[in-house]
């Protein structure tokens, strides 16, 4: 049986994380050529074109088509009832978007069963630093990767960031569970339907005025894009574990990341743009991600939303400590600088919990050290995090339509009525 804990934890990680997954877009001022190259890629080989002027050209065609025919609603409502990866296709739907999503639902050829068998092993036993660092350490991140934050900002999504985040957050959880990528998993049907999304919010983003004037770009998520999203996930989380020097088996680091390149390739990213190792994604993501982190006032606005998120749950009993505590763990993940961008005031108790009793704390789960005998600060941390990930958990499981189903967008922020 599931871990309950394990999985309060990954959806509340999934929450924030994959708050770029459904995004529109990634990667702000890349004006760098692009040199990375595609022998350090799963494919091993490959045409070396710069992934900021690749899409998915055949997805997004379709799409437009349907958005264009006012199809949308009905196929929504349809895409509803399919939940399971092995699950059959819902009866009429358009043609050529079931032949497309019979294809896209196919796992890659060089799949590894095993260690995907193995990342879920691995998931169940870092599940807590797994979903902080989703949480705090990638999904904060998103609000200063400016292309990203726009386009949440100014797509539909922007508009209900409790709907957003409910959607979002299966990305995160899915990939986490036993089953992710079998039959009676989530993991394939998550992928596919994220990237008719993204699909989606390609055809609309560029409909919208506002938009337009803070976008430096014509269309939204390219390869590029979608690849930075990705180096704020796995790769920024692993760099974080490593960093705190969480003990993991190269066979773990190996299939956590495997776990990642699968999804990846379900997401329509070309196998010549997914890295085959952490090596080849560090320096990818050193290329890609690092240099175009900045702040926007649509990313410090989000990062506002994402930190006052407990008090829209009715009655949140930590409503009026948790920015305290959120913005303080974002600040030790993420570091001064950019907490400075995104005007994250300092909290000095708890900015010095974190900074004193985070490693303490880090050697207790590993077994290092025994609870009985750590500081009373670190063992005030485990009460901390558990009503993060209680209240979090909360925020996610108390608003939106169960089972949650990611939708094709039919328009941008309503917020914004020329739009």
């Amino acid at each position: 049986m599931e871990n309950p804990n394990r999985r309060k934890v990954l959806m509340t990680g999934g929450a924030l994380g994959a708050l770029g997954a459904l995004s529109a877009a990634t990667p702000a001022q890349a004006s760098a050529l692009w040199t990375w190259s595609p022998k350090g890629s799963v494919a091993g080989a490959g045409a070396g074109a710069d992934p900021k002027g690749v899409w998915d050209p055949e997805v997004d065609q379709l799409v437009a088509s349907l958005l264009d025919g006012g199809a949308v609603p009905g196929v929504n409502e349809k895409l509803k009832t399919w939940r399971t990866n092995g699950q059959a296709l819902p009866s009429g739907l358009p043609a050529e978007l079931r032949n497309w999503m019979e294809q896209a639902r196919q796992l890659p050829s060089w799949t590894d069963r095993a260690k995907l068998d193995l990342a879920v092993d691995f998931n169940e036993r870092r599940g807590l630093y797994l979903g902080v660092t989703y949480g705090f350490a990638s999904g904060m991140m998103s609000t200063v990767i400016p292309r990203e934050a726009r386009a949440v900002y100014y797509s539909k999504g922007g508009a209900d960031m409790r709907d957003r985040i409910t959607k979002t957050a299966k990305l995160g959880y899915d990939i986490g569970t036993a089953d992710a990528f079998k039959p009676d998993g989530e993991m394939i049907v998550t992928c596919v339907k994220t990237r008719l999304a993204h699909a989606g919010v390609r055809h609309l983003l560029p409909q919208s005025p506002h938009w337009q004037k803070v976008a430096d770009e014509e269309k939204p998520i390219s390869q590029a894009d979608i690849m930075v999203t990705w180096h704020s996930l796995p790769t920024t989380v692993m760099q974080n574990l490593v960093k705190w020097k969480i003990p993991i088996p190269a066979d773990d680091s190996a299939a956590f990341l495997h776990s990642w390149q699968v999804t990846a390739s379900l997401l329509g990213v070309l196998d010549e743009y997914i890295p085959n190792s952490w090596d080849e994604a560090n320096a990818q993501a050193l290329q890609v991600l690092d240099p175009i982190l900045a702040p926007t006032p649509e990313g410090i606005k989000l990062a506002d939303m994402l930190l006052n998120l407990a008090t829209i749950v009715p009655g949140g009993p930590l409503k009026y400590v948790t920015k305290p505590i959120l913005g303080a763990l974002t600040r030790y993940v993420l570091g001064d600088e950019i907490a400075g961008w995104l005007k994250i005031r300092r909290y000095p108790f708890w900015d010095t919990v974190f900074e004193v009793a985070w490693e303490p704390f880090i050697r207790v789960r590993e077994g290092i050290l025994e609870l009985e005998d750590a500081p009373g600060l670190v063992q005030q941390f485990y009460w901390l995090f558990d009503e993060i990930i209680r209240v979090a958990a909360l925020l996610v499981l108390s608003g939106g339509d169960f089972p949650i189903s990611i939708e094709i967008p039919t328009g941008n922020n309503p917020d914004y009525p020329d739009d």
